[in-house]
């Protein structure tokens, strides 16, 4: 619906059962994963890409566990220069080119809905360039067959085969992690989404040192926060990041309430399964950073606004002891302000409100949708009003009668509610002269 607009959706839950078994020939293994990446073709004929090009990470990672996503992203290495080839190929196939590290030449081809990202090979080798990655589960490679074949082996220096099996999270090394520090809370995000254990170096590689995350873009973290948020265990892996100093120097809120914002949770609190979709990472989010935290992490000004609404109406509930405590006005201005994201200050509030998201998922509820009976125009006009904060007062008034039942909504109630404008206007009028 209208009402369901965020940026933050929860990740996928595998779909398929996993390819890495423990016994599976490895030859069987490449060409089982090759078939499942091939059951949605790609955007580009793979004869458009040059002899020596491997795919990696997540979707060789995903594709194995059985939870790739339609259109997953696809990330290629390949020998020479990666921009140079993005930019032929969108002459060729079309698409938009993206320049994502001009240093370590990665660019994107975003082409029919997905994004393709090329890298220039780091080191003399597959192996090489696969050992300087950060978790042994995203340096897997699959070289790409040539002739249109079947892939006949994966390229595995590090074991990550093994751990995936045994759904275990290992860094290749303390100083991959730190080359660099956004791989830190990579792997509380990764651990979350996938269900892995960090193996323990890892961990104490990772909470050692947390504090290097503020060296990191604040884009950058956010984004990846914002993953984590999605997660299906999320609130842990936020609990976890704060919990091990990865947040504080970003301005996290230390006392954030994350235990009471996991799934179980939300189904308990009547979400239905899409407005846990985008409602659940939200309020996580919003529990987590303050908006002036998420100003120094460069996020929108929407999401800012929205999480300042949402921590300003969850201080004022709580305050009162539950909605229905608000006074008139105070509802009828939160519902302004969060009509679009209710559900999410559901998440948030101390007490359930099943009642009050049956109502949210009515468009025509004039309290949880707001709607003037009026508009500013037809009252300059019929009772010749000038423009000006009167009128606004007036349409306010109007507002706050309908939500509350005063006003019969919709056509029939126009002529109730001109009489009401009258009303108000001529008490107004009074009371100036007196």
């Amino acid at each position: 619906t209208q009402w369901q607009s965020t940026q933050m959706h929860m990740l996928p839950r595998p779909s398929q059962a996993p390819i890495v078994t423990a016994g599976r020939p490895a030859g069987e293994v490449a060409q089982a994963l090759w078939q499942r990446l091939l059951a949605e073709p790609w955007p580009l004929p793979l004869q458009a890409l040059a002899a020596g090009t491997a795919l990696v990470g997540g979707a060789v990672r995903d594709g194995l566990l059985g939870c790739l996503e339609p259109q997953p992203d696809l990330d290629f290495v390949v020998d020479g220069d990666a921009i140079a080839l993005t930019r032929q190929l969108a002459r060729d196939h079309g698409g938009t080119v993206v320049i994502l590290d001009v240093d370590h030449n990665i660019a994107r081809l975003v082409l029919g809905g997905w994004n393709l990202d090329l890298a220039r090979r780091g080191g003399s080798s597959l192996e090489a360039d696969l050992l300087r990655r950060d978790y042994s589960v995203n340096a897997i490679a699959l070289p790409l067959p040539a002739g249109g074949g079947e892939a006949s082996a994966l390229v595995d220096p590090s074991g990550g085969l093994g751990h995936l099996q045994q759904r275990q999270l290992v860094a290749l090394s303390e100083a991959n992690l730190l080359a660099d520090p956004l791989r830190l809370l990579r792997g509380i995000r990764l651990a979350s989404s996938l269900g892995f254990a960090l193996e323990p170096s890892s961990a104490a590689w990772i909470q050692s040192h947390g504090a290097q995350l503020t060296t990191v873009a604040g884009e950058r973290v956010l984004a990846e926060l914002t993953k984590l948020a999605a997660a299906q265990q999320g609130e842990r892996g936020l609990a976890q990041a704060l919990a091990w100093n990865l947040l504080q120097g970003w301005g996290a809120d230390a006392s954030a309430n994350l235990a009471g914002l996991s799934l179980e949770r939300a189904r308990q609190r009547g979400l239905l399964e899409g407005e846990i979709e985008w409602a659940l990472p939200l309020a996580r989010i919003c529990a987590l950073l303050p908006p002036q935290a998420l100003a120094g992490l460069r996020s929108s000004n929407r999401l800012q606004q929205r999480c300042r609404a949402l921590r300003h109406w969850q201080q004022q509930v709580a305050q009162v002891g539950c909605w229905a405590n608000l006074p008139e006005p105070s509802c009828l201005a939160l519902q302004r302000q969060l009509e679009a994201d209710f559900p999410a200050l559901v998440l948030l509030l101390a007490e359930p409100a099943p009642q009050l998201l049956e109502r949210w998922r009515n468009p025509a509820d004039p309290l949880f949708h707001p709607r003037s009976p009026l508009d500013g125009r037809s009252l300059q006009q019929q009772l010749a009003i000038p423009a000006g904060p009167e009128l606004g007062q007036l349409l306010e008034h109007l507002s706050l009668e309908r939500s509350f039942g005063r006003l019969a909504p919709g056509p029939e109630g126009e002529g109730a509610a001109l009489a009401a404008a009258e009303s108000w206007w001529r008490q107004r009028q009074g009371r100036r002269r007196d």
